[in-house]
């Protein structure tokens, strides 16, 4: 009998290895269906046909956030299956969209692998991209995961690891050559594009601004868990209730993070999302606390910084935080400081209901 493990212990790691990860998915409208239906997302580059073509796009891209959920979960059957914590999103870049119905496959690169002092654990930093059918980038991002100690003997000795050969730079794929943003930036959309007005162009986000979005969004018990095996994330902290009452440090599942990003960012885009033409990078991102079945995630967002990108649109800088079971108002009026990466601050300052912050520049239509 054998009784096989995934994901890999701190020993199992070698800098600049190549994980092949064993998924392939087309996503089509019946993944970026049920998907989108959980998250009420403003943007209309995500879910309109007629704006996407507005733009010179054969049809609407796929939502960023589903892409980094799809590469987040390929990555965990190599990478993390067997990790203590996500610790934090280094940088994410999507460098070209993926038209509805596009194809994609993953693989994650080593970056490093360094020991706590206590020896019991390590950060782990990797780099996973997804290529689409024509073997360039639509999602390359690098992470940095919690790791035990140890070796994983009872990983099955598949050929999902290449290092240094023209096998592993296909599956890394290529960087496009076209500058996606600044087609968009130097585009005119005109009438054509025109959606029911919404608050967010460049003009309305002023840097300083804060925003306390006033939606709360309530995770479902079963929900989080089809989620988290639509995007194919191979964890069974996140939808095996048996293997958590022993193995979850919360006794039952946890929502996956990337769900949590990706509500937050919805939750959010009510108010910046109605203008966004594209993700131009996150940065500084994670997860401060895990969120429960039952929890509910509200949001808040600083304008950091803009500046112009082309002649009809520019670059918004903005941090996103999520809170559970705490309005974003109430943080705020209560003092709370909200923008300010936890792990900067010291214990007595840090906000316990945070689950979710991040650093984000989109671009964004100017009025005119």
């Amino acid at each position: 009998m054998h009784a096989f493990d995934y994901g890999r212990l701190l020993g199992d790691f070698r800098v600049d290895a190549v994980y092949l990860h064993p998924f392939e998915v087309t996503v089509d409208a019946g993944v970026v269906g049920p998907y989108m239906a959980s998250f009420l997302d403003a943007t209309p580059m995500w879910s309109s046909d007629r704006f996407a073509r507005a733009a010179r796009l054969s049809a609407r891209p796929v939502p960023p956030h589903l892409l980094l959920n799809l590469g987040l979960s390929f990555s965990v059957h190599d990478v993390s299956q067997q990790a203590i914590a996500h610790l934090a999103y280094v940088r994410v870049a999507f460098p070209k969209p993926l038209p509805l119905g596009g194809t994609v496959r993953g693989a994650t690169q080593v970056m490093a692998a360094r020991a706590s002092a206590s020896g019991d654990m390590g950060v782990v930093t990797v780099h996973t991209v997804l290529v689409d059918e024509h073997g360039e980038r639509v999602l390359d991002f690098e992470r940095k995961a919690l790791i035990r100690t140890g070796t994983l003997d009872t990983r099955p000795p598949l050929p999902t690891e290449v290092a240094g050969t023209d096998a592993a730079r296909l599956w890394l794929g290529r960087m496009p050559t076209a500058h996606f943003i600044d087609h968009l930036a130097h585009l005119e959309l005109g009438a054509s594009a025109f959606v029911p007005p919404l608050f967010g162009t460049y003009e309305d986000l002023e840097p300083g601004l804060v925003l306390a979005h006033a939606a709360g969004r309530t995770v479902g018990d079963s929900e989080h868990m089809q989620l988290a095996t639509l995007c194919r994330n191979t964890h069974p902290l996140h939808w095996d209730e048996a293997y958590c009452q022993s193995h979850s440090f919360k006794r039952t599942r946890v929502v996956y993070g990337g769900l949590v990003l990706a509500w937050t960012l919805a939750q959010a885009s009510i108010d910046v999302g109605g203008h966004v033409l594209w993700e131009a990078g996150w940065s500084d991102g994670a997860h401060p606390a895990p969120v429960l079945a039952g929890d509910t995630i509200f949001a808040a967002t600083q304008v950091l910084a803009r500046h112009p990108a082309g002649r009809h649109a520019g670059v918004v800088t903005l941090r996103h935080v999520g809170l559970k079971n705490l309005p974003s108002r109430d943080a705020l009026a209560q003092g709370l400081d909200l923008f300010t990466p936890e792990r900067d601050k010291p214990d007595t300052a840090r906000v316990e209901a945070k689950v979710f912050e991040i650093t984000r520049d989109v671009l964004v239509r100017r009025r005119s």
